[in-house]
């Protein structure tokens, strides 16, 4: 067994201002600490508060702020370990990166695919919900619209915001980082409010309602494997690790900071609407929930501010999800696991064009179908497999102690934690609904099908 380097000294971190690793351009490191927060928080919260309350509260009741809860642990047993990974290993590809490398070119090429295409669902879900708040702008004037607006402007803004990638990183992080300030001020005001009327400080006072469902804890659990998609951001930090500013200090502040926050954020979310409204009735708004319960509190004006903090919410979720999405491609094509002209960058403006058509492609067609819970859940799947697997990369780069492993962040007791975060992560998946388990399923074996079919002369483990 190999030393564990939880005892050891931090090796200095040499001053690296690109991804150098191969392939046909370098990535520049333009993202700081406050930009890789904001990709972690800007990612979580569109979803987690703005289109899943609804959803959650008929599924669990009050109780969903539980399903969140887990969820958050879960997600903060595998963002220790992987902040460890992504200061020894700090490259775009995230944990592909780290599971090609601990665990050799299989998995890595499974985990790098299903990467790609977890991102692409994710991003999906998120445009589905920027198009139900965009559609929610028309109702709130008065206008009447023959279709559901939801799925036409999801698509329109997938692939605006493709585009936007296109003309640089630092453009896209600089959007995102104002829009998580305004987001955050916005929430802080809305969820103060509603905090102090649940709880009797001032306006009416609610009829509590019973904690758990019916069905007692498996429908938490259930709802917990449903809303982990809300819970993608920490590892989209990883993700875009090669864009990362001092990625030693920046990537584990960013990673464990942004799911703590955020998972505060979502508990507080679902205790101030289940006071607002019975879980049923909560239920029944579906996507935009969280505009009637800030209509119920302070009327128009609650509902104005919220339908545009939703707005900023879900757009922030999928503008960070087409920039990761597009990452992961590049990785995986800069190791020849899809071919290599998928990695190649646009002269002009430093930015993988390709492996952004290959992301913002798959992510429009998906949004056209509008199936919002099924891809969520089928983005926290193929999630959930690659979390498991970082937790066990860790595990076995500890017990091989190579010599390249020189983390300048240690996970506390590491080889618990990482165990029991992947336990947790193999185990949530055996709560989600069976159609999500057999469309991811089918992805995976897809996969690996192509690994067999093209990459199995390529040998990445230990190669960094």
């Amino acid at each position: 067994m190999g030393t564990d380097h939880g005892d050891s000294e931090p090796a200095a971190e040499p001053p690296v201002e690109h991804d150098t690793d191969q392939g046909e351009g370098e990535l520049e490191r333009t993202i700081g600490l406050v930009g890789g927060l904001a990709i972690g928080i800007g990612t979580m919260i569109g979803a987690g508060i703005f289109v899943f309350p609804g959803l959650a509260a008929a599924n669990a009741g009050p109780a969903a702020a539980l399903s969140f809860a887990i969820g958050a642990v879960v997600a903060l047993l595998v963002a220790l370990p992987a902040s460890e990974l992504a200061t020894a290993m700090p490259r775009s590809g995230g944990g592909y990166f780290f599971i090609s490398r601990g665990l050799g070119t299989g998995p890595g090429a499974i985990v790098g695919l299903g990467l790609w295409l977890g991102l692409v669902f994710a991003a999906a879900f998120y445009l589905v919900g920027l198009g139900s708040y965009a559609g929610q702008v028309f109702a709130e004037v008065g206008l009447a619209l023959p279709v559901n607006p939801a799925v036409p402007l999801g698509v329109a803004f997938g692939i605006g915001l493709t585009v936007l990638s296109l003309f640089g990183t630092e453009n896209t992080a600089s959007l995102q980082n104002g829009i998580v300030v305004v987001l955050l001020a916005i929430l802080t005001l809305f969820l103060t409010y509603g905090s102090l009327d649940a709880l009797g400080v001032f306006g009416t006072e609610s009829t509590p309602e019973r904690f758990f469902p019916p069905g007692g804890l498996l429908p938490v659990l259930q709802t917990a494997a449903l809303v982990f998609t809300s819970y993608l951001g920490f590892a989209q930090v990883a993700t875009v690790a090669g864009d990362i500013k001092r990625p030693g200090r920046n990537l584990p502040l960013a990673m464990v900071g942004s799911v703590v926050l955020v998972g505060v954020f979502y508990v507080v979310t679902i205790f101030v609407a289940t006071s607002a409204f019975g879980s049923a009735r909560l239920g029944e708004f579906g996507e935009t929930a969280m505009v009637e319960v800030a209509r119920e509190f302070v009327g128009l004006p609650g509902a104005i501010a919220i339908v545009f903090a939703g707005l900023l919410a879900t757009f922030s979720s999928a503008n960070a999800s087409i920039l990761s999405a597009s990452r992961a491609v590049y990785a995986i094509s800069r190791d020849e696991v899809i071919p290599g002209a998928a990695s190649r960058l646009n002269l002009r403006y430093g930015t993988p064009h390709v492996a952004l058509g290959l992301a913002g492609g798959p992510i429009v067609v998906l949004t056209a179908t509008g199936q919002v819970e099924l891809l969520a859940e089928v983005a926290s799947f193929l999630h959930l497999v690659m979390y498991g697997l970082i937790c066990v990369a860790l595990i076995q780069l500890r017990r091989e102690s190579p010599e390249w492993y020189t983390p300048s962040f240690h996970c506390p007791a590491g080889f618990a934690v990482a165990g029991v975060g992947a336990l947790a992560s193999f185990a949530l998946i055996a709560f989600m609904q069976p159609a999500s388990i057999v469309v991811g399923a089918a992805i995976m074996l897809v996969a690996y099908a192509w690994y067999r079919y093209y990459a199995t002369d390529v040998d990445l483990k230990g190669d960094f």
